[in-house]
C-alpha cells in the first residue's frame, strides 16, 4: 500500500518516458498563504511541473531566532521559514496540492541541513537538495569536515523517514558551483561525488545537476558525460536523473534576451537526455521575480521544449574532453578513501578539487577558468588538480576588468544575438590575447 504521492524520482522518470520535460521554478515566500498561492499556480501551469519551496535566509543559516522575529514583526522574508511555522500551517498548505500528480521540493542553501530535513519529513515532504560542499564553499565560512558531518547526519534523517511506497529523494547543487565560470569538468565531477556520498548514507533516488554555462555545445558533451558518469559510479539499484538548470550568471536585461536564454536551455535538456529543468525569469536581472512571472517561464520552457521536438536518437554518450576530465577528478578523490565523508575533506585540502573564484577557507583558490576565442569555457590555471590547463600558453592573465566582462559574457551575449544564440561564438574581447 502507498501511503503518500508518488516518489519524486519516479514522477520524473514517469514524465520523461511520455516525453515530457520536468519544468520547476525557483519560489519561497514567507507567507503561507502566498506560499500556497505559488505552488497552485505551479501546478496548474500549461506545462509538467513540480513545485518548490524555497527555505529563507534566516532558516538556511540556522537563526530560528532571527526566523521567529521576522514573523513576529511581519517582516517580508525572502523564502519559506520550513522550521518556524507550526507544523499544521505546513500541513495545510501542502493539503490538497502535493499528490502524485504534483510533487514538492524543499530547497534551501545550508551546510547543516539537520532541521529543515526533519522539518520537511514532518510536514509529510520526502524530496530536498544541497550537498555538503556545493552548500558549504559557496554560501559562507561552515568549515567543510562540518558540513561533511552535517550533511551525512541530514541524508540518513532523510533516508530514514521512508515510509511504505515512498523513496526519499535528494538532488546534488554540485553542478552549480559559483554557477559560472567553471569548467564542465569540475561541475560534473562534484555533482557525481556528491551523489556517491548521498547513496552512502542511505538515499536510493538521487538526481544530478549541470548549470548552463557558455557553448551550447560543450554544455551538451556535459550533461551526456554526467549521465555516462551516474551510470558507471552509481550503485546499482540507486535511482537518478539529471537536473538542469537556465544559466545562473548575471542575466540579460531584456525580456528578449531573457527569454531566449530560457528557450535555449530548454531545448538543451532535450538534446542532452537532461529531465527536469529549474527555470529563471525575464526579471532575474532585475529583482524577485513574482508568482506570474515564474509561470510564464516555466510554460516558456515547456513549450521550447515541445517544439524541440525528442533527442536526435543517432547521438551517443561517447567519452569526451569534459567526461575523461570529470572521471580523472572523480577517481582521484574515490583514491583518497572510498568513505567521502572522509576523502572530500582530504580532496580539498590536497587541491585535487579547486573550485575557481571561490573565496572559502577550505579551498585552495588556485585554479581559476576562463572563456575561450570558441565560447568554450577552459581552465587557465588547474592548481593541484590531476588535470592540465587547456587555455593556450600565451594567454593574457585575468584582470578585474577580464572577469567582469567574463561575467558579464551571456547577458551581452543574449541581448545583442541576432540570430540563434547556438550559432553565435564568443565576442573577441574575450578571446585569450598574446602578450
Amino acid at each position: 500500500m502507498n501511503d503518500g504521492p508518488r516518489p519524486f524520482g519516479a514522477f520524473v522518470a514517469d514524465s520523461a518516458a511520455a516525453g515530457r520535460l520536468v519544468v520547476q521554478p525557483r519560489m519561497g515566500f514567507g507567507d503561507p498563504e502566498a506560499m500556497r498561492a505559488g505552488l497552485a499556480r505551479t501546478r496548474a501551469a500549461t506545462a509538467t511541473t513540480v513545485g518548490t519551496l524555497t527555505i529563507d535566509s534566516y532558516t538556511r543559516v540556522g537563526d530560528l531566532a532571527g526566523a521567529r522575529a521576522a514573523l513576529a514583526e511581519g517582516t517580508r522574508l525572502n523564502g519559506y521559514p520550513l522550521v518556524t511555522h507550526p507544523l499544521a500551517v505546513t500541513r495545510a498548505l501542502l493539503g490538497g496540492l502535493h499528490d502524485d500528480g504534483f510533487p514538492v521540493q524543499v530547497r534551501h542553501g545550508s551546510a547543516r541541513p539537520q532541521n529543515i530535513v526533519r522539518a520537511l519529513v514532518a510536514a509529510g515532504l520526502d524530496a530536498t537538495e544541497g550537498g555538503p560542499v556545493s552548500y558549504c564553499l559557496p554560501y559562507g565560512r561552515t568549515p567543510l569536515r562540518e558540513s561533511v558531518t552535517a550533511w551525512a547526519e541530514g541524508c540518513e534523517l532523510l533516508a530514514a523517514s521512508a515510509r511504505s511506497g515512498s523513496v526519499p529523494h535528494l538532488e546534488s547543487f554540485g553542478g552549480c558551483l559559483l554557477g559560472q565560470l567553471c569548467p564542465p569538468g569540475l561541475l560534473v565531477a562534484m555533482s557525481v561525488l556528491e551523489c556517491l556520498f548521498f547513496a552512502q548514507h542511505g538515499l536510493r533516488s538521487v538526481s544530478l545537476s549541470y548549470a548552463q554555462q557558455t557553448d551550447p555545445g560543450q554544455d551538451e558533451e556535459a550533461v551526456r558525460a554526467l549521465r555516462r558518469l551516474a551510470g558507471e559510479f552509481l550503485p546499482a539499484g540507486v535511482d537518478h536523473h539529471v537536473v538542469l538548470y537556465t544559466y545562473m550568471g548575471v542575466y540579460p536585461r531584456t525580456e528578449r534576451g531573457a527569454t531566449r536564454l530560457l528557450e535555449a536551455s530548454a531545448r538543451l535538456a532535450l538534446r542532452s537526455g537532461a529531465q527536469r529543468l529549474l527555470v529563471k525569469t525575464t526579471a532575474e536581472s532585475r529583482r524577485i521575480p513574482t508568482v506570474d512571472e515564474n509561470v510564464r517561464a516555466l510554460e516558456t520552457a515547456a513549450a521550447a521544449a515541445a517544439l524541440a521536438g525528442p533527442p536526435d536518437p543517432a547521438a551517443h554518450d561517447t567519452r569526451s574532453e569534459v567526461y575523461e576530465e570529470a572521471r580523472t577528478l572523480v577517481e582521484a578523490v574515490l583514491g583518497l578513501h572510498a568513505d567521502l565523508a572522509r576523502a572530500l575533506p582530504i580532496a580539498f585540502e590536497r587541491g585535487l578539487l579547486d573550485v575557481p573564484f571561490c573565496l572559502h577557507p577550505d579551498n585552495a583558490g588556485r585554479s581559476r577558468g576562463v572563456i575561450g576565442a570558441d565560447g568554450r569555457l577552459r581552465w587557465s590555471d588547474t592548481g593541484a588538480m590531476p588535470i592540465r590547463p587547456d587555455a593556450p600558453d600565451d594567454l593574457t592573465p585575468l584582470t578585474a576588468d577580464g572577469l567582469l566582462t567574463a561575467l558579464h559574457h551571456m547577458a551581452v551575449r543574449y541581448d545583442r544575438a541576432p540570430r540563434d544564440p547556438v550559432a553565435v561564438r564568443a565576442p573577441d574581447s574575450l578571446a585569450p590575447r598574446p602578450t
